[in-house]
């Protein structure tokens, strides 16, 4: 298990100026952006312009503050990214056009290698119990959080959490405030 802070995740800029993005984790170590299994990201949206087109990669996306994005593929879909914490999933084969609603957006990103991983990602307010997953995120939004794996009680304040990976592990999580909000990516492997 490893503990983040979102304040602490290094920038990195896009090579088109149009943004930054902050890695959270990718997997396995050291694969890079052409063979991961999976990756969890944050990312600044600053202008408009195309996504990246990852080959082969299902991703889910979820606007954490900001105006929003629009987000268009012609024959495909065309959504409105402007409602916080309410997954997007998507192809990302698909050429992705985004469009800023207002001024700069955040956002986070899950990415997983279809037929080798796949992602579940939910916003929890109050309690959540979490069946046992292989890997994920667990992301504080709003409020702190009480976040229990059976054998560790971690306190997470908002903007913090943890993640896990290759070890089978299940979350009883608890809101220290009624408006809290928890972000939870699990990642299960694909059976062949």
């Amino acid at each position: 298990m490893h503990r983040f802070a979102i304040a602490d995740l290094p920038r990195t800029p896009w090579k088109n100026g149009g943004g930054s993005t902050r890695e959270v984790v990718c997997q396995p170590p050291g694969t890079g952006m052409e063979a991961f299994d999976w990756r969890v990201s944050i990312a600044t949206i600053a202008q408009p312009g195309p996504f990246s087109v990852f080959t082969g990669i299902d991703r889910t996306i979820l606007l954490l503050d900001g105006d929003g994005v629009r987000l268009h593929a012609p024959g495909h879909f065309d959504h409105r990214l402007d409602v916080p914490g309410q997954p997007f999933a998507f192809a990302g084969d698909v050429a992705v056009d985004c469009t800023l609603l207002g001024g700069e957006s955040t956002d986070f990103n899950v990415m997983t290698r279809r037929g080798v991983a796949r992602s579940d990602v939910q916003l929890h307010t109050g309690r959540a119990t979490l069946a046992p997953a292989t890997a994920g995120v667990l992301l504080a939004l709003d409020g702190d959080w009480s976040l229990n794996d059976g054998n560790t009680l971690l306190d997470v304040p908002a903007g913090q959490g943890v993640w896990w990976a290759n070890a089978p592990t299940a979350w009883a999580c608890s809101a220290r405030q009624p408006q809290a909000r928890l972000l939870s990516v699990r990642i299960t492997p694909v059976r062949s």
